[in-house]
């Protein structure tokens, strides 16, 4: 099976109807997610939340 070419692909250049609105509700979906994304990143993300180690580790035990 060949992957398809965008000279056969029927509405390459004009999409219309049903097509469309489902191509704009994916972008429209991914942009969303993006900016929902970096918000709760921005929010929540605590950099003042270091664990501190309080012992080395010399040697690792082999089994």
């Amino acid at each position: 099976m060949s992957e398809p070419r965008l000279e056969d692909i029927e509405d390459y250049n004009t999409l219309e109807g049903e097509k469309k609105k489902i191509v704009l509700a994916v972008i429209l979906a991914g942009l969303l997610m993006g900016v929902v994304y970096v918000f709760a990143y921005k929010v929540f993300d605590n950099k003042d939340e270091n664990l501190t180690v309080e012992q080395s580790i010399n040697k690792i035990p082999m089994k």
